[in-house]
């Protein structure tokens, strides 16, 4: 069976206390029970949590949606959002299976990166490492005033912005994620080709603003 592997790269740094966490929280929860009830995700994705604060750990390894069980998520420290892409680069290479001449492989992974501020580790490094192993679509969400767009344009060319860290922005966003992970599960089952930028996946809603890279 070829999987769908998808990465949560999740931003669980101090200025994440109080409603923006318990709202990343529930939606995880929506994400999941959404995802629950669509054969076609049921079938392909997996999926990943790596969560950063002053290190980056991955909470949460590849995992069918019916094993899955959401991390605590505890707030603190402060941004290592390069060795979380360091991370994700290395647990790809170990977890998600390449096409051999025998069988084919995993489907690329689909990873979102959601980051309410700016790194404070050697961000560069991450870049690097990411850019040295094959990822699918790479979408970037900036949360709230204090996250660092022109960062997340280093790691990925599909970023957007929720201008506030509400509840309201948040679960927006993990519906649209829900949303782009059942699309593209039923692209790879009906046979199709896999999603290979933004435009393959749904419209955000209105709380989500696409970043016009060629503004910047």
């Amino acid at each position: 069976m070829r999987r769908l592997p998808v990465y949560l790269l999740l931003d669980t740094s101090g200025s994440m206390y109080g409603e923006p966490i318990e709202s990343v929280k529930n939606g995880l929860e929506t994400l999941l029970s959404s995802l629950r009830q669509d054969p076609y995700a049921l079938e392909t994705a997996f999926l990943s949590i790596i969560e950063f604060n002053s290190k980056a750990v991955q909470s949460v390894p590849l995992t069918d949606l019916m094993s899955f069980q959401a991390p605590e998520l505890t707030p603190s420290g402060t941004t290592s959002l390069g060795s979380a892409l360091t991370l994700l680069a290395n647990k790809v290479n170990e977890e998600v299976k390449t096409t051999t001449l025998e069988e084919k492989g995993d489907w690329r992974p689909l990873v979102f990166v959601f980051s309410d501020g700016g790194a404070t580790d050697d961000f560069q490094k991450g870049i690097d490492d990411l850019k040295a192993t094959k990822m699918g679509i790479i979408v970037a969400c900036a949360a709230g005033h204090h996250a660092k767009i022109d960062e997340l344009t280093k790691i990925t060319e599909n970023v957007v912005h929720l201008e506030n860290t509400d509840s309201n922005a948040i679960s927006a966003f993990f519906e649209w994620v829900s949303a782009s992970i059942s699309t593209n599960s039923q692209k790879v089952e009906n046979g199709e080709s896999e999603a290979s930028q933004l435009s393959d996946l749904p419209p955000p809603p209105p709380e989500i603003n696409l970043v016009d890279l060629t503004k910047k």
